[in-house]
């Protein structure tokens, strides 16, 4: 009798699936994502957002990129409103600005999708201080001032709110030339804990998501095909996930499915133990 060999085996979810429709999990709510211009993550989260029924804002700090993300969001939902500002991360008084304006434009934020981060591939022996301190000031301290930023906004209109971090597999296991993103995004997922538990007294509930491989055209730019292609080869569907499969993953922990949920990070990943 001859064995399968299941290592080999192609798995029936090898081709992604067709995107799942709306079910009105964000129906009325305001929702602020930020590097959301482009074709990743960002913009799938906000666009799924839309498709759950939510009002948006969307942030990102390269200004045609963004204006041209906010144009085709609000051609393919016209009966949403799809805000728009520029920001970056980087800036402490740029972040306090974006969350203001988004609770005056949006009349209130209900969900901050906080999805900024900067990668690369560099060995540790020959990165540079710079190129360390860029990577985790706009992953680790991005993140910090925008959680920053929202807790003081929640904590002053008292009516909760939802605090969503895109983090990394690579905060729990390590990749050759990621040192520096590995490290940001553990620091992220350590964020996301110790401020869900501050937050719980304002109502606010703060979880992470950490993709493994997510396909979408920018991640090219930094990374070699070659390197893709393995990752993408050790998922156990042998694929990327589509962007959008990570963006209803945020949808569903920002949420009423997940009430319970805080200081959490779920892995998003077909990857073999």
């Amino acid at each position: 009798m001859t064995i399968p060999d299941i290592d080999n085996r192609r798995s029936p979810l090898a081709d992604p699936p067709t995107e799942t429709p709306g079910h009105g999990l964000l129906s009325g709510r305001k929702v602020v994502v930020t590097a959301a211009a482009g074709t990743g993550i960002g913009f799938a989260t906000a666009r799924r957002a839309l498709l759950e029924g939510a009002d948006v804002l969307v942030s990102d700090w390269h200004e045609r990129r963004l204006g041209e993300a906010a144009e085709k969001l609000s051609a393919e939902f016209g009966d949403r409103t799809v805000a728009q500002a520029t920001c970056d991360v980087s800036d402490t008084a740029q972040v306090d600005a974006l969350i203001a304006r988004a609770a005056d434009e949006l009349g209130r934020i209900d969900v901050l999708v906080n999805n900024a981060g900067l990668g690369g591939e560099t060995p540790v022996a020959d990165m540079t201080d710079e190129q360390w301190d860029r990577v985790v000031d706009i992953t680790l301290n991005g993140t910090f001032r925008a959680t920053r930023a929202a807790l003081r906004h929640f904590r002053s209109v008292e009516h909760g709110g939802v605090i969503v971090n895109n983090a990394s597999v690579l905060g729990w296991r390590a990749q050759r030339g990621q040192a520096h993103y590995a490290a940001a995004k553990a620091g992220v997922m350590a964020l996301t804990r110790c401020a869900a538990v501050e937050a719980a007294e304002f109502g606010v509930r703060i979880n992470a998501v950490a993709p493994s491989i997510a396909k979408h055209p920018f991640l090219a730019k930094v990374t070699s095909d070659e390197l893709l292609d393995e990752l993408a080869a050790h998922e156990a569907y042998g694929r990327a996930a589509e962007v959008w499969e990570v963006a209803a993953t945020i949808a569903m922990l920002a949420s009423d499915y997940t009430t319970y949920l805080t200081g959490e990070v779920v892995s998003i990943s077909s990857q073999r133990a």
